[in-house]
């Protein structure tokens, strides 16, 4: 799957598709968080139940299942693509993921988590993507001193096959319950009689996709010209896609079983109906395959004016990140004070295509304030800081 390791070429062309990415990436989440915001009453489980889920719901939810594994894959690469400077050695590579990583940690438990409740102290911790993408470069710090072939078995390994892991768990008093809750068994941890802790993306799958990630690097080098480059996103992506078919039909590994139901709509969603936490074989080739023909036609499509949007969006995700959570808390927040909750004990939309549409809309009015800061970044690459987010 490499090529040979050489410095990249044609790094700002590199840069325009993987960024508008990583920008299509921020527009998904930010409409599934908007969905999380202001349609509370309407909670799907994952996986979700096929048949009770309204399809204009469904699909919503579904097209935000490529956000984090396409992040932490191009988190991988862009590791990569880090690391193959001249002036870094794999040693100054290694350190910046470990402290990377650490800062994630600290940032999703800090100021991240408050974006999410609004309390000090917490009563819940919730330890989600931020997380997940932090231990995954502290892991890849460790890894990437592997020989190459021993990278791809362990990539293999993690994403083909921890679902065979699916039924083992540990009770709350067992002394592993708590390392496997954080490695593969989403569930609660106690820190203190007030405050517990939740594993919403146990990191093993994950840090198998920014291994792969960093080994597809390879493929933006000096010796894999353009050509080559389409080429294997092609071969990848339409590989992985078709392996999702055959695997998901014969239905005996991979996710948990889909069904023949009632009408062609419920029976393709209950085919598409596939386990994000922690993310599934089936979740992974889905998404990731999309993901990696979306890249393919972006450098395609690199200079196309409304682009240029999307590559301001992805070349500050953690600045946006934290932006849009804080944004949506205060709005929720002031919905509340104005109208009071409306759907039970929430206040929400009635209807899916609200949540379009306001995501619509703050995509529109975010978009200065996430261009100033990307111009920021740009202009002060002195500030060693500006790296970390």
């Amino acid at each position: 799957m490499n090529c040979a390791i050489t410095r990249p070429s044609n790094v700002s062309n590199r840069l325009l598709s993987i960024d508008a990415l990583r920008g299509i990436i921020m527009l998904l989440m930010l409409l599934d968080h908007v969905r999380e915001t202001f349609f509370l009453h309407m909670q799907v489980p994952d996986p979700m139940i096929a048949g009770e889920t309204p399809a204009e719901l469904f699909f919503s939810r579904f097209t935000a299942h490529l956000c984090a594994p396409v992040f932490i894959f191009l988190a991988g690469l862009s590791a990569y693509l880090y690391g193959s400077k001249k002036t870094y050695s794999q040693l100054a590579t290694s350190q910046f993921l470990f402290k990377r990583g650490l800062f994630l940690i600290i940032l999703e438990l800090t100021l991240i988590n408050f974006a999410w409740t609004f309390q000090l102290p917490p009563a819940k911790i919730f330890l989600q993507v931020i997380w997940a993408i932090g231990f995954s470069m502290i892991a890849l710090a460790i890894l990437l001193w592997l020989p190459r072939w021993l990278l791809v078995v362990l990539t293999v390994l993690l994403i083909a096959g921890h679902n065979l892991l699916d039924t083992l768990h540990f009770p709350i008093d067992h002394f592993m319950h708590i390392p496997w809750a954080i490695l593969h068994d989403r569930g609660w941890i106690e820190i203190t009689d007030s405050i517990k802790a939740r594993t919403s993306y146990p990191i093993l799958p994950w840090i198998g996709l920014i291994i792969f990630g960093y080994l597809a690097g390879s493929w933006f080098t000096e010796s894999c010209n353009q050509q080559q480059r389409l080429k294997k996103l092609n071969c990848w992506g339409v590989g992985l896609l078709v392996g999702f078919i055959c695997l998901r039909t014969i239905n005996i590994y991979g996710d948990k079983p889909w069904i023949l139901a009632g009408s062609w709509l419920d029976t393709v969603m209950s085919f598409l109906n596939i386990t994000k936490y922690p993310p599934s074989l089936l979740f992974i080739m889905l998404t990731l395959g999309i993901g990696l023909l979306l890249l393919r036609l972006l450098e395609l499509k690199q200079n196309l004016p409304w682009l240029k949007p999307l590559v301001t969006y992805g070349s500050v995700p953690m600045f946006f990140y934290i932006l849009h959570l804080y944004i949506l808390k205060s709005l929720y927040l002031i919905a509340m004070a104005i109208w009071g909750t409306n759907q039970g004990e929430y206040f929400g939309f009635d209807h899916v295509a609200m949540i379009w549409l306001v995501t619509i809309i703050l995509a529109i009015l975010f978009y200065p304030f996430v261009k100033l800061f990307s111009q920021f970044k740009a202009r002060r690459k002195d500030l060693i800081w500006l790296k970390y987010l």
